[in-house]
């Protein structure tokens, strides 16, 4: 049984940044593993002026919740778009409808902190490109199994049966 809190900074994480294209970059400080949550996913995101972090994407199985720490941007959910801020705490359950990205629209840094349920398995769906991911993995092994395909790839259940 342990005997205190886990703890971590915010501001001391060391952050991971991934890229693609012009749209795409974000520095990532994973909370999850670092202070050994099983349950809860937790990650702080940082987005320079135009950028994102993902793609526009929905959850079948994952609820997630964004708290926005410092700057602005825009929420885009399902067919509406909505100015964020310091202070905004944002849902986004899941199924269909639920599509979300968060877009750094200012000219300035934006900040959030991103939280998940782990629900593992995991599907999403991609609107934009119309595919599907199906991801497996644990908290300290995200995505030991990821496999993407497009929507227009799907065969009949019984192929080759």
């Amino acid at each position: 049984m342990t005997t205190h809190a886990s703890m971590a900074h915010i501001d001391e994480l060391e952050k991971l940044t991934h890229s693609c294209g012009d749209s795409f970059k974000a520095s990532v400080g994973g909370l999850t593993a670092l202070l050994g949550m099983k349950k809860l996913g937790c990650s702080v995101v940082e987005l320079e002026a135009g950028k994102r972090a993902w793609p526009f994407h929905l959850h079948y199985g994952q609820e997630e919740l964004f708290v926005i720490l410092s700057g602005e941007g825009t929420l885009r959910y399902g067919e509406t778009e909505t100015p964020i801020r310091q202070g905004h705490v944002i849902f986004t359950p899941t199924g269909e409808g639920t599509a979300h990205q968060i877009i750094n629209t200012s000219n300035g840094l934006l900040r959030y902190l991103a939280l998940s349920s782990l629900d593992d398995p995991e599907i999403c769906y991609y609107p934009d490109s119309d595919k599907y991911g199906s991801y497996a993995g644990d908290a300290n092994t995200p995505h030991a199994l990821e496999f993407m395909a497009e929507k227009s790839s799907a065969i009949d259940y019984w192929k080759d049966e």
